[in-house]
């Protein structure tokens, strides 16, 4: 379900079930939390393969947490949402930055990992919706926490109560990605070229949601231990 392949400073994971466009069971959820838990700094690169980068939860899956007799990997709803929230948290609270490299349909579910990734870059080829209101759900992976961080509370209401589909070029306008390029893993590469202590205390930082003045305690703090870290090569640059 879930591939790993290290290249340069970049650990490539890919959600590797294209027949069902990627879509997560339980297991698959173990799976990628894992993964991303056991990602070494300095970035992580998100993607799906085939024609989609992931369509969310496997529905099949989502019906049978429902019926106590089915042939199940899960017993019941709860330990399912929880699977997929420790997955999207994992993603937040990695040191790595995580990226996602988004190419072709993103639904649901993957909308919700996208989220939580640091970077969510798409190709000219991506869409992305949130159906689940069409047959019933909503998005409990964290995506109505989330959702609204990104790009704001009207349009998190839009995309999730319509459960319409939008182009990459929406999904740029409204800042539910930062790019829109062919090749979205160059960019992986080169954030990989940065100071890692750097970027894992600049997350830290951007990411705390803490009352202010802790936060500026905590800047300072991440500040002083770079100054520290880099002080030769700041005495460099001074010359």
């Amino acid at each position: 379900m879930i591939t790993i392949e290290d290249e340069g400073g970049v650990r490539v994971l890919t959600l590797d079930r294209p027949e069902r466009r990627n879509a997560l069971t339980p297991a698959g959820l173990d799976a990628l939390a894992e993964a991303v838990e056991a990602c070494p700094a300095p970035v992580a690169y998100l993607r799906g393969a085939g024609p989609a980068f992931c369509a969310g939860a496997d529905l099949a899956a989502v019906a049978a947490v429902a019926e106590p007799d089915a042939d199940a990997d899960t017993d019941a709803v709860e330990p399912f949402i929880r699977r997929g929230q420790r997955v999207a948290n994992a993603i937040e609270e990695s040191p790595a930055v995580v990226i996602a490299g988004i190419d072709g349909a993103v639904r649901g579910g993957g909308v919700e990992l996208a989220v939580a990734c640091d970077l969510r870059l798409a190709t000219p080829a991506a869409t992305f919706g949130e159906p689940g209101v069409t047959f019933g759900l909503f998005g409990a992976w964290g995506g109505t926490i989330r959702l609204p961080e990104v790009v704001g509370l009207g349009d998190a209401l839009d995309l999730s109560l319509s459960g319409r589909v939008i182009d990459s070029e929406e999904a740029l306008r409204i800042g539910l990605v930062s790019r829109v390029l062919e090749e979205p893993r160059t960019v992986a590469e080169r954030i990989a070229d940065n100071d890692p202590t750097a970027m894992e205390l600049l997350k830290e930082r951007l990411r705390d949601r803490r009352e202010k003045p802790l936060r500026e305690d905590a800047e300072l703090a991440a500040f002083e231990t770079l100054v520290e870290e880099h002080a030769e090569r700041l005495r460099e640059f001074g010359e």
